[in-house]
């Protein structure tokens, strides 16, 4: 989960500001080392919200509905990722030479794939969302994890819908930053928590400690 959290930070500050297709194709080499850091970041998310998952229990249903929750989030980070930040860019790169009036015929297209990027945004927000909201009760019910945690999610996932009801999109720059924070946030507060439970459940680091 923390190397998951890490890989997100350096897509979030390496992210490109949008801009005209002439810009975007100038820097379609940063567009895709940016969401190849996301993709790759998938895998580690996975494996690490199902460790939280089976921490919390593969029986409740409230853990259970927050990995699967997460897990149509990730997808969405993934077509969202590849859509706008692989597609996109080897499509642009086929114009670099391309005059003015081929190029104003290049923006509709660009304006249906913002379109469909746009729509995964909303979804893996929500799915997240949802996903944090699920663990936090799971938490509280079966007090396998600090109380504190759950609250904290809580208190994300209500942070998450006033920046939304503000008028601050989720698929901007901004409202990706300040999203992404949020759960970036309780990511590495929840890794830090359970290496903690795990290192204090090894029974042989409690042998140790014993003797």
């Amino acid at each position: 989960m923390i190397v998951f959290t890490i890989l997100l930070l350096f897509t979030m500050v390496l992210h490109p500001m949008g801009g005209s297709v002439e810009h975007l194709i100038r820097i379609t080499k940063t567009i895709v080392l940016t969401h190849s850091i996301a993709i790759l970041s998938i895998p580690f998310g996975w494996i690490g919200f199902w460790g939280l998952t089976r921490k919390l229990g593969t029986g409740d249903f409230f853990s259970m509905l927050g990995f699967v929750t997460v897990s149509v989030a990730l997808m969405a980070v993934l077509l969202a990722a590849t859509t706008n930040g692989i597609a996109l860019p080897l499509f642009l790169q086929n114009y670099q030479d391309a005059n003015p009036e081929t190029i104003a015929t290049l923006k509709p297209i660009l304006q249906y794939s913002f379109a469909v990027n746009h729509a995964f945004d909303y979804i893996y927000s929500a799915s997240f969302c949802l996903a944090i909201l699920s663990w936090s009760v799971s938490i509280l019910q079966t007090a396998k994890l600090p109380r504190w945690t759950a609250w904290i999610g809580f208190a994300i996932v209500v942070a998450a819908i006033v920046i939304i009801v503000a008028g601050v999109a989720v698929n901007s720059l901004q409202g990706l930053r300040l999203f992404f924070a949020g759960i970036v946030i309780w990511i590495i507060m929840l890794g830090i928590v359970l290496l903690k439970h795990n290192h204090a459940n090894d029974p042989i680091n409690n042998h140790i400690t014993k003797s």
